[in-house]
């Protein structure tokens, strides 16, 4: 699930998704002797993936984030990771899926990925309203 690129940063590839689906997504980084043992997430624009929490493991880091996943397609979105001490220090982690559409596929989740809710869905036919008689 987790490899190293050979610049340095990370590729986190976290299997099939379905679109409007909420995911839990956990993985472990191995231990970076630049990041040092405290690290956070630097802020990121980015609404539909929030790092929720990082924990110093015997490996290296646990990062546990939440993935809204927003469209269709292979989607990479990115997390950059930087030490506490020295914020010149950081490195990149890109987390890639495929997401389906809600009529195709089956969802694959990879280990340490888990669903966690479902967007509504809007759909015509149940709306409420029927506009004029």
């Amino acid at each position: 699930m987790v490899s190293q690129e050979p610049d340095g940063n990370f590729l986190v590839k976290v299997g099939f998704l379905k679109i409007l689906h909420k995911y839990e997504i956990t993985f472990t980084l191995p231990l970076n002797q630049k990041l040092g043992k405290n690290i956070c997430a630097v802020p990121l624009p980015n609404l539909n993936l929030k790092v929720t929490n990082i924990t110093a493991v015997l490996e290296g880091h646990s990062i546990k984030c939440e993935y809204t996943a927003h469209k269709e397609g292979v989607l990479k979105e990115e997390m950059i990771l930087t030490s506490e001490t020295d914020d010149k220090t950081f490195v990149k982690v890109v987390m890639q899926t495929r997401v389906l559409d809600r009529h195709h596929g089956t969802p694959m989740l990879l280990e340490g990925v888990r669903c966690i809710g479902a967007e509504p869905e809007y759909d015509s036919e149940q709306s409420d309203w029927h506009g004029f008689d």
